[in-house]
């Protein structure tokens, strides 16, 4: 795990404490190299965690407060207001800190009811769709229980992630995300069925195959709880209701629905299948030939699901045209990043040609990088 980090949240933890914290713990973001919006139809995803990560650096209080501090990019430290845990309840925390927040209040519901102090560092983009929220949920989760001393399995922290995210924050968001972030491991995707829990870490080294997954962070920033995704969500719901089917994992068409829910339906179906296909070539070591798989979820979702947009589009359109095997949008959608499956060689002509399409539209210059899978979430001290 990256030791700058974890020091940058320990020692802007002595500075404003004046001791040193019980430990500092991490999650990462992560990049989902292919099954988008699956995740809360009971589908089949297939996420990795990135190098950039949530450091949470914490100590235990006997007051039942809990107090919150974030490192800033200028490395100075901000203090948001404290809380009284026995009061916290949905709407009581605004900002950043009501992610914390949510996940303390979830845990208190789980027995888990002592006050802290906490001192957030981190380097997941905000707003670009790598799940920097959910980083920062996971690391919390891990520091509130390592203080309590509570070993809980990490498919119930996921749970209790996703309840914070949901219940408390007003993110209707699905297992994908908080799982990547806790089960992830380096140099494999995570092949993950939602409906049975069901896991298995897939090979996944792309650089042995002379490629690299370039990630574009268009820098529009969206929002989860403000964006369409509840929309898309209850949308899929409703065709889930009218097939007759627990949801749209177990659809088969989208022959009986109304005309406005069956692109929803469609994009489901042949995700999942895009999905299957992915790691079926992975697990054959035929990586140059998921590039089409990707750029067949871009269009599904840019199409069908309509949660694109037009920094997305450009992004993946240039990325394609200058040599990417394939490229598709990631995340919530709204904004946020794309992903590219490119050749090494071809790696700057690349990010060459997506700057210049970004700037030849008047967009704001788009921030890439390669990401490599990584370790998930732990201890780091």
């Amino acid at each position: 795990m990256n030791s700058t980090g974890s020091n940058i949240a320990a020692e802007a933890f002595r500075r404003l404490h004046g001791v040193a914290p019980a430990g500092v713990w991490s999650a990462p973001g992560r990049v989902n190299l292919i099954g988008e919006h699956t995740d809360y139809n009971d589908g089949f995803v297939l996420p990795f965690a990135i190098p950039h990560r949530t450091w949470v650096a914490a100590a235990p209080r006997e007051d039942g407060v809990i107090t919150f501090a974030s490192v800033q990019e200028d490395g100075q430290t901000a203090v948001a207001e404290p809380v009284q845990l026995a009061g916290l309840e949905p709407g009581a925390v605004r900002g950043w800190e009501a992610y914390p927040a949510g996940v303390a209040w979830v845990l208190r519901q789980q027995g888990v009811a002592g006050g802290a102090d906490l001192v957030v560092a981190g380097d997941v983009p905000r707003g670009a769709g790598l799940s920097s929220s959910h980083s920062l949920e996971v690391a919390t989760a891990l520091a509130l229980l390592g203080l309590s001393d509570t070993h809980p399995s990490k498919s119930d922290i996921a749970k209790w992630v996703q309840q914070a995210e949901n219940d408390f924050v007003g993110a209707p968001t699905g297992l994908l995300d908080q799982t990547a972030s806790l089960c992830c491991t380096d140099a494999h995707v995570l092949f993950l069925d939602v409906r049975t829990g069901r896991q298995e870490q897939v090979p996944f080294d792309a650089a042995a195959h002379g490629l690299e997954v370039l990630v574009i962070d268009t820098r529009v920033s969206h929002s989860l709880v403000e964006s369409g995704y509840g929309e898309r969500r209850k949308g899929c719901e409703r065709a889930a209701e009218l097939l007759g089917v627990a949801a749209l994992r177990d659809a088969t068409g989208d022959e009986d629905l109304p005309e406005e829910l069956r692109p929803l339906a469609r994009h489901v179906v042949t995700e999942n299948e895009r999905v299957l296909k992915t790691v079926e070539l992975l697990k054959q070591e035929r990586y140059a030939e998921i590039g089409p798989l990707l750029s067949g979820s871009h269009a599904s979702l840019r199409d069908d699901y309509r949660v694109s947009c037009v920094e997305l589009d450009v992004a993946a359109d240039a990325a394609e045209k200058a040599g990417a095997l394939g490229a598709r949008m990631i995340g919530g959608g709204f904004g946020g990043s794309a992903i590219a499956l490119v050749p090494r060689e071809l790696r700057e002509r690349v990010e060459s040609a997506v700057a210049e399409a970004f700037a030849a539209h008047g967009f704001v210059a788009p921030r890439m990088f390669t990401a490599v899978p990584s370790a998930g979430a732990g201890r780091d001290r």
